[in-house]
């Protein structure tokens, strides 16, 4: 089984989304200790934002691209053999000011290609990266769940899921700028909910 765990935050110590994501990859490894993991911190290496260039880049034929656009281009088909690769997602995702960060977003435009990672037919859209557990580690100062301010759930599953990405398990660790004893009590209860999560599998 090959995993993939991307850490979304823009710290690379000390991120609560890391720490969520890191337990999920501890529980996948009590089913499958033989497991490959490959993580990516998006803080200590984070990917171009999709810019002018970076489009002038994926738009001209690969036979024309200069030395640079070439180089711009396979910084993310490197990211998009990385996903197809993949078995199981992990996602560990801050929220910051009401949504994902820029260096998940960043991610996401690198992996999402036409003809590549999706299509589109005569009946719409199809995602090519079928095939592939997701979990969703989402980590946040306040309480947001099930509430009009959080934008990242109905994002995070309109974007996979136009991937061909649909079976998504999301886990919340929120509540975690209101003292120590609620960081403690919402990692307890996220610890709960992914065990929940494996019990139904």
């Amino acid at each position: 089984m090959n995993v993939l765990q991307i850490n979304a935050s823009a710290r690379s110590e000390g991120a609560q989304s890391t720490r969520l994501a890191d337990l999920v990859v501890e529980r996948l490894r009590q089913d499958a200790p033989g497991l490959s993991l490959t993580v990516r911190d998006l803080a200590a290496n984070p990917h171009p934002a999709l810019d002018e260039a970076a489009l002038q880049a994926l738009f001209t034929p690969e036979s024309d691209r200069t030395p640079e656009q070439a180089a711009r281009v396979a910084l993310d088909d490197a990211l998009i053999a990385e996903i197809q690769a993949t078995d199981v997602l992990v996602l560990g995702v801050p929220m910051y000011n009401f949504t994902i960060s820029s260096q998940l977003k960043n991610w996401l435009d690198a992996i999402a290609r036409a003809k590549v990672t999706f299509r589109y037919t005569e009946n719409g859209p199809e995602g090519l990266l079928t095939g592939k557990k997701v979990f969703i580690a989402l980590a946040r100062g306040g309480k947001y769940r099930g509430t009009d301010t959080d934008t990242q759930v109905p994002y995070l599953k309109t974007i996979l899921g136009f991937l061909g990405m649909t079976d998504l398990s999301f886990l919340y660790a929120e509540g975690l700028a209101m003292g120590s004893e609620a960081v403690e009590q919402a990692f307890a209860d996220a610890k709960a909910e992914l065990e929940d999560v494996f019990a139904v599998a």
